[in-house]
């Protein structure tokens, strides 16, 4: 009904751990058959009928059988919400000092796949369940009380871009990009005038989306299959990956990004490939926010040699807390 008569895009299961195993775990001795068995037929029933509509678990254990196709053994799922990500990444912004920040963490946060698949995930800092519960909302979680002020911004806005460009389906939570505040509560409404005081970020967010869905036809690697993390910098605080279709110009999508609060005059990272690469994306940008630095991180031709395990390379300005997208 919901998928045929009301036209819905697909559907997701609440907490299905519960439906296949007793206590909601991975312990065999308590698993249910016969609810893997009902999810797997609900599948199997939407893809001869549907198969174009998205479903979605929520599992939460990791299990990549979840979404394996069930003619593999697998319950069917087009993907599922990713623990993996969420929570190395979140504690990484909210992390109250820099040098506590573990790079490896969002490294592997930034490379995990199920099946080797990079949209059998969805990917996210927030949701009805990571901003209730006694928790609240990352900008809270990282400055309380005082959400709206750089640091919070500054580190949001950090979350946000990995959401938007790292291998998955990403996931907003209402309210995220105009600074949503304190903690998530079903009986209190959105206060909409968040949505002009913080119009800038949620021109970062649109930002974001557009080159996520690649509108100007220079950044089509965010969607694509590959993704390797060939910059994990721990000392001081500094990543980068790359992501790519097909690759070559218009593809090839390099991302950049900063955990400390230390501007970076010029960082110098591999690339993959020689001639002018150009920053499509900065998050310090002072039309995203009057109190975001502006600092300048112009485009680079690309020197030969090899970087990062790379046969080129190049250095871009970089401010704190931010994220650069850079393709040719």
């Amino acid at each position: 009904m919901w998928l045929e008569e009301f036209r819905v895009d697909g559907l997701r299961a609440d907490s299905i751990s519960h439906i296949r195993n007793v206590n909601g775990s991975s312990d065999p001795s308590t698993d249910l058959p016969e609810g893997w068995d009902l999810m797997r037929w609900i599948n199997e029933e939407i893809q001869a009928r549907t198969p174009w509509k998205i479903t979605i678990a929520e599992d939460l254990l990791g299990n990549e059988y979840i979404t394996r196709p069930t003619d593999q053994d697998g319950q069917g799922f087009s993907t599922q919400w990713d623990m993996a990500f969420l929570h190395p990444i979140r504690e990484a912004l909210t992390t109250q000092h820099d040098a506590d920040r573990d790079m490896q963490a969002v490294a592997g946060a930034i490379a995990q796949t199920y099946n080797g698949d990079a949209f059998q995930r969805v990917i996210y800092t927030e949701s009805h369940d990571e901003v209730a519960n006694g928790k609240s909302r990352v900008p809270e979680e990282i400055m309380p009380g005082a959400a709206h002020h750089w640091y919070p911004k500054k580190r949001a806005t950090l979350g946000a871009a990995l959401v938007l460009t790292a291998p998955g389906i990403p996931m907003l939570f209402q309210g995220q990009a105009m600074l949503a505040d304190g903690f998530f509560s079903d009986d209190q409404p959105l206060d909409w005038s968040r949505a002009e005081k913080h119009s800038g970020l949620i021109h970062l967010y649109r930002d974001l989306i557009a080159l996520r869905r690649n509108f100007a036809g220079t950044t089509r690697g965010l969607s694509g299959q590959h993704t390797e993390v060939f910059h994990v910098n721990n000392e001081d605080k500094i990543i980068a990956f790359r992501r790519w279709d097909q690759g070559g110009p218009g593809d090839e999508t390099i991302i950049l990004a900063n955990f400390a609060d230390t501007t970076r005059e010029g960082y110098c990272i591999g690339l993959p490939a020689a001639g002018q690469w150009q920053v499509r994306f900065n998050s310090d940008w002072e039309g995203y926010d009057q109190e975001f630095s502006n600092f300048e991180s112009f485009g680079a031709e690309a020197e030969e040699g090899e970087y990062d395990e790379l046969p080129f390379h190049a250095c871009f300005g970089l401010a704190p807390y931010s994220v650069l997208i850079i393709s040719q």
